[in-house]
């Protein structure tokens, strides 16, 4: 796939941009700066695109920001919106890494390329989990008891997850293949709908941001077997990873990145970075991302692109072992 060639390349010029001198100087500071968010409003990464918008309007990067959800297709349409956008960074688009690292092997006609956008910085980490819900005996409570109940009940054994093609989904069929378990995948729009069956019993279990549990943990209605970092998400430090418990593959620090269009000025991709990194390192940002699940983590554009550049090395292969594409 062409893009898949020139993505190396685009992931190069992109890191330049962390090498911007603080010297720098800043464009003069937008009117309205708009940030796009492709999935609806109410779920984690939305609460990053308003808080952050919050916090850069009256900066020197933007005299005003505000947030416009375009949820659909896995997010692939705000990232399509944002490839058709002025480069005067008027227009950002925050996006998981998997719309740009996991997207291009799976949709053969995905309407974007990775060159057509440029990272401007990390916005928040988040830890994916799966989670069973009262579809599931009480009695399961661990992911080795899941599995053997789903081995037993292959007709029950389902999960969710914010998408097809999405990061949860993968991951959930990369633990089905490295069991030897069948789950039967159900795809939703976006986490809120799959939690919301998730609860009522009309699945089994769900693999989402392991934050979007965490008001349905409380009061018992769902159960969180297992998450998806390197270590244990620090709002679940009693729940195992999958990699404790002999799933070293199925893991993902998945993050939300802003990003700007292709051919955005170095000058006001700085600003933009300025601005953005300042407001993660407010305190009331990084408490109200955690009330979500999820970390704060601002980056230079350099380690954005890195990071980027790793997640779709690493996806390529795991993707053809697991046999999804848009089109299966």
């Amino acid at each position: 796939m062409q893009h898949r060639r020139h993505f190396l390349q685009t992931l190069g010029g992109a890191a330049a941009l962390g090498a911007i001198s603080p010297l720098t100087a800043f464009a003069q500071a937008i009117e309205q700066v708009k940030i796009m968010y492709g999935f609806p409003a109410g779920s984690a990464g939305d609460t990053v695109a308003r808080r952050v918008a919050e916090k850069i309007a009256g900066t020197a990067y933007a005299k005003g920001a505000y947030v416009e959800n375009k949820p659909g297709a896995g997010g692939r349409i705000a990232v399509e919106t944002l490839k058709n956008s002025p480069p005067d960074g008027s227009v950002l688009t925050l996006a998981p890494v998997s719309a740009l690292s996991v997207y291009p092997y799976i949709y053969p006609k995905l309407t974007y390329k990775p060159e057509d956008v440029t990272p401007v910085s990390i916005g928040a980490i988040m830890f994916h989990g799966l989670a069973v819900g009262p579809a599931v005996p009480a009695e399961v409570k661990t992911l080795k008891d899941f599995l053997a109940w789903a081995k037993a009940n292959p007709g029950q054994a389902s999960y969710g997850s914010p998408g097809a093609g999405s990061m949860p989904h993968l991951l959930g069929a990369l633990l089905g293949l490295r069991s030897g378990v069948e789950l039967k995948h159900v795809p939703y729009r976006g986490t809120v709908p799959s939690i919301t069956d998730l609860v009522g019993g009309q699945i089994a279990a769900a693999m989402n941001p392991s934050g979007d549990y965490l008001q349905y943990m409380k009061n018992g209605r769902v159960r969180v077997l297992a998450t998806s970092g390197r270590k244990r998400s620090p709002y679940l430090p009693d729940v195992p990873t999958f990699t404790e418990l002999g799933y070293p593959d199925v893991t993902s620090e998945e993050w939300f990145g802003f990003y700007a269009p292709a051919k955005t000025p170095a000058a006001t991709l700085a600003s933009a970075n300025a601005a953005i990194n300042a407001a993660l390192k407010d305190k009331s940002v990084i408490d109200s991302l955690a009330l979500v699940g999820l970390v704060a983590h601002g980056t230079t554009a350099q380690e954005m692109a890195a990071d980027q550049k790793a997640e779709f090395e690493r996806w390529g292969p795991l993707v053809k072992q697991i046999g999804f594409t848009a089109e299966s």
